[in-house]
């Protein structure tokens, strides 16, 4: 199993017919001020997976400041059945809707690991309003 990509959007959710709908992907966040809680992110991770990913596997995210000091964890389980007949890869979208914590304006990230191992890391650039200067520039 591997990760296709990952991302951070305002919604996703799967049609009937099993289709990842994405919309409002976003890689920085401005705020009014610090601290701050950035309501209801969507979290998509699009997982690629075969016959021999058949089984349950852990998932977990961890949420690191620009620091590095852990704001909030989560983890669960994936359970993968078995494709149709013929069918070789398998897409595998996960979705978990979040409210992102942030203490400082800087780099974080979302660090995803898959079954123990660390496996990708998804970053946003959190700015606050005094950063930006009268002409629409990062001071």
């Amino acid at each position: 199993m591997h990760v296709s990509f990952a991302l951070f959007a305002d919604a996703a959710n799967l049609s009937q017919e099993g289709k990842l709908n994405i919309l409002g992907v976003f890689d920085a966040l401005q705020v009014g001020s610090l601290p701050a809680i950035h309501p209801r992110a969507h979290l998509v991770v699009h997982l690629k997976g075969s016959a021999a990913d058949i089984g349950s596997h852990s998932v977990s995210f961890r949420w690191l400041s620009p620091s590095g000091q852990e704001l909030w964890n989560s983890s669960g389980d994936l359970n993968v059945g078995a494709p149709p007949p013929g069918v070789a890869e398998m897409d595998l979208p996960l979705i978990a809707q979040l409210d992102l914590p942030m203490d400082a304006a800087g780099p974080y990230t979302m660090a995803i690991a898959i079954d123990g191992n660390h496996t990708l890391d998804v970053g946003i650039q959190v700015r606050t309003a005094a950063q930006i200067t009268p002409n629409g520039m990062l001071s």
